[in-house]
């Protein structure tokens, strides 16, 4: 298990938002996350939320705009956002779009030569990271759930739904939830995963719902009306919703008039998803 290095300690609405460096034995780079523990954390192990950022984003944009630590403190769960991708990586290529390489993984297990010894994202959040939190942190291993936005929300459903049992409970603010047909997933799927695309159905969710066969889930999306990447067809969250209606999967979309793709949206209704995985984490 690598050594942690505290970085950044912040106090705010009575807990503390800390910033972590490491070594990651996954990416085969130092990597950074945010972690922020409520007040009761100093006495007792707290549950905890994995969110996970979108396009271009650091672990810093979310714990700075989504004003989430007041409701972390107000319920007593540990927030915890890693870094979207490996950064600094040598690799050829990773600096020249801003929706592929890097600020971009997508959280997969890439296989492509080129990419496939540092970006493997889908096994740091699922794996390496929650070992790492679980080690250092008071928390509690048996009850976490996993959170995003955008790229990041494709990243939390799909986490959740390979990993039946893993999370308690998942949501998402504005996801990519069909990959496979947008602009931005299939650039990234082809180039890190190749050109079959049957390895591109395991990191889609509309496709993975379709064969879920773990505990019962409740999905929360939120979705702003007015979201250019919504009306690009970049999102395509109607799709996921029917496929989760034929698969029998509960999901409760909202759709709201007049909000964007930005943190704006999100922190309005950023005290609904902590309520929501509370509902889970508090059993």
């Amino acid at each position: 298990m690598s050594k942690i290095v505290e970085t950044g300690n912040y106090k705010c609405h009575g807990g503390y938002q800390k910033i972590i460096n490491h070594e990651s034995s996954e990416l085969k780079c130092k990597m950074n996350f945010a972690i922020y523990l409520p007040p009761i954390a100093e006495q007792s192990k707290v549950p905890v939320i994995y969110y996970l950022s979108g396009l271009t984003c650091t672990e810093k944009n979310f714990i700075e705009k989504s004003g989430v630590q007041r409701y972390a403190s107000e319920h007593g769960v540990a927030i915890v956002c890693p870094d979207t991708s490996p950064r600094d990586c040598g690799i050829e290529g990773e600096e020249e779009s801003w929706y592929f390489g890097t600020g971009a993984s997508f959280y997969v297990d890439a296989t492509q030569n080129k990419w496939k010894d540092h970006y493997r994202m889908y096994s740091y959040v699922t794996e390496e990271l929650p070992n790492l939190v679980n080690d250092n942190f008071p928390v509690s291993s048996d009850k976490q759930s996993i959170f995003g936005h955008s790229m990041g929300g494709h990243g939390a459903l799909i986490c959740a739904l390979k990993n039946p049992g893993k999370y308690r409970s998942v949501s998402a603010f504005a996801p990519i939830c069909n990959p496979m047909k947008s602009t931005f997933g299939i650039k990234c799927l082809s180039g890190y995963l190749g050109e079959d695309i049957e390895q591109w159905k395991d990191y889609d969710a509309t496709c993975l719902v379709k064969t879920y066969q773990g505990p019962p889930m409740e999905i929360l999306v939120d979705q702003g009306k007015d979201d250019q990447f919504l009306k690009d067809g970049q999102l395509m969250p109607d799709v996921f919703v029917e496929s989760c209606a034929r698969s029998r999967m509960p999901i409760v979309y909202r759709l709201h008039e007049g909000y964007d793709h930005g943190y704006y949206f999100v922190s309005t209704f950023i005290e609904d998803h902590i309520k929501h995985h509370m509902k889970f984490l508090s059993l």
